[in-house]
């Protein structure tokens, strides 16, 4: 998976781990949105550019095994790579790639992943990741799955 740089169109590979509890040290409300502590019941995942250690967004994903589906419970890019300013392109894609591809890891052909956004965010993840409505929540699975993975994943 990669990130692009917002201004020079340069690619960086980056890679997805788990959070480790050094992390939340600069795991902060004011860079990264949310009180990542409190998922720390969850699996919390980092995206990074391979071989630096800035931390460029989060997700917290809960697996539902009766239902084949991962949840994803917080989404979030750092401060600096929100909006029309933004340092790197990517982030989000990667990160939402990243948890279809656990979730089909689990739950092979039944895999699916949703996430409940805030109404302002909904249109921007149908439009953006391919998503689908399915009452308050969207959700991914089956061809659209594999299309955004196939598009944020190059290898």
């Amino acid at each position: 998976m990669m990130v692009i740089g917002s201004s020079s169109g340069k690619t960086h590979k980056v890679e997805i781990i788990s959070v480790v509890e050094q992390d939340f040290s600069s795991i902060t409300k004011t860079r990264y949105w949310f009180h990542w502590k409190e998922e720390k019941d969850n699996n919390i995942y980092k995206i990074q550019i391979k071989g630096e250690n800035d931390i460029l967004g989060l997700v917290s994903l809960e697996i539902f095994e009766s239902e084949s589906r991962i949840s994803i419970r917080l989404l979030a890019v750092s401060k600096e790579n929100r909006g029309k300013n933004k340092k790197y392109d990517n982030i989000v894609g990667c990160l939402i790639a990243f948890a279809g591809k656990q979730s089909i890891k689990l739950f092979g052909e039944w895999a699916c992943i949703s996430l409940i956004p805030k109404t302002t965010l909904a249109e921007h993840y149908k439009k953006g990741y391919l998503m689908l409505e399915a009452g308050k929540s969207l959700f991914l699975d089956g061809m659209e799955l594999i299309k955004l993975i196939r598009k944020y994943d190059h290898g």
